[in-house]
């Protein structure tokens, strides 16, 4: 009769030990990052120095994702918070407000980049959250990761600049590629349409020309039209568009049943454009997320 009192007990003292082990894996800084993209490119900056906690699942929606209580509880208890900012998380908005009125040091990386502005859609001349797309604009972010960590106690300035130093040179080095891949396609071939619009600084640094998005404004959570449709086939037959890219986050039937109805012959490509794919995705780093994208759009607009 006493046998299930001790398994159950057996049962008590091994989910203490558990809790227990948890914590002691995890020391030092706790940073919390909303987007995988950013959560990679953090944990670069710091390298072994902090626990980075990452928010977003691999291919997941920034938009639309959402977080667990406990979750938004690290977010509260974190020694940095690190967010993408100009609206992107659009469903973590009342826990970020809610984080930083607790005093939890934020940096949000759409404010320390030059933002470019929504050209089209229900969001134009509004800022546009999606910069990752330009490696150049990483850099910047790179760097106030790099100053709000040396703020954080238990934080080694001289291993900061390393690590910091060494992730600036493969985006360099990242940047390089993609200038020489687009510098490859015709002037004429550079005219891009996805399923949503998150191409405005890609475009903007190596000179490509948005045509459209099946989905208007900045968000995936608004919805198309009919006379949105029609008008965006009508360009993208006026611009001779051979690829429309839909991005991996997204499903792309909005861009099959668009080159369907309309009757236009394209190509439809996946792109990794708002998140990261699992660690045995194409896409598991940014930088490996950006080569792939490069190679995609390359192959899909190459006469």
């Amino acid at each position: 009769m006493r046998r299930p009192v001790l398994l159950t007990m057996a049962a008590v003292m091994a989910m203490i030990a558990s809790g227990c082990s948890q914590a002691a894996t995890s020391p030092g800084p706790q940073i919390v990052v909303t987007t995988n993209i950013l959560g990679d490119v953090t944990r670069q900056v710091l390298g072994d120095q902090a626990t980075v906690t990452t928010l977003m699942p691999p291919e997941a929606d920034p938009h639309s994702f959402e977080i667990s209580a406990q979750e938004a509880a690290l977010m509260g208890d974190a020694d940095l918070l690190v967010s993408n900012g100009l609206g992107l998380e659009e469903g973590l908005q009342q826990h970020l407000d809610r984080a930083v009125a607790a005093g939890v040091p934020m940096l949000a990386a759409g404010e320390v980049i030059d933002a470019v502005p929504y050209n089209s859609g229900d969001a134009e001349g509004a800022p546009d959250p999606h910069f990752w797309t330009d490696p150049a604009a990483m850099l910047s972010v790179v760097n106030a990761v790099e100053a709000a960590a040396s703020k954080i106690d238990g934080v080694d300035a001289g291993k900061l600049a390393t690590s910091a130093a060494a992730y600036r040179a493969q985006l360099a080095e990242l940047d390089a590629e993609m200038t020489t891949a687009f510098a490859a396609l015709p002037a004429d071939r550079r005219a891009l349409v996805t399923n949503h619009h998150v191409f405005g600084y890609l475009a903007k640094r190596f000179d490509f020309q948005v045509i459209g998005a099946v989905i208007p404004g900045g968000t995936t959570l608004a919805a198309p039209s009919a006379a949105d449709l029609r008008q965006l086939s009508e360009a993208i037959s006026s611009a001779g568009v051979p690829t429309i890219f839909a991005e991996s986050s997204q499903p792309d039937r909005l861009v099959q049943v668009l080159a369907s109805e309309a009757g236009i012959d394209v190509e439809v490509r996946e792109l990794f454009t708002e998140s990261l794919s699992r660690p045995d995705g194409e896409a598991p780093t940014y930088v490996d997320m950006m080569r792939t994208n490069t190679q995609r759009i390359v192959q899909g607009l190459s006469p």
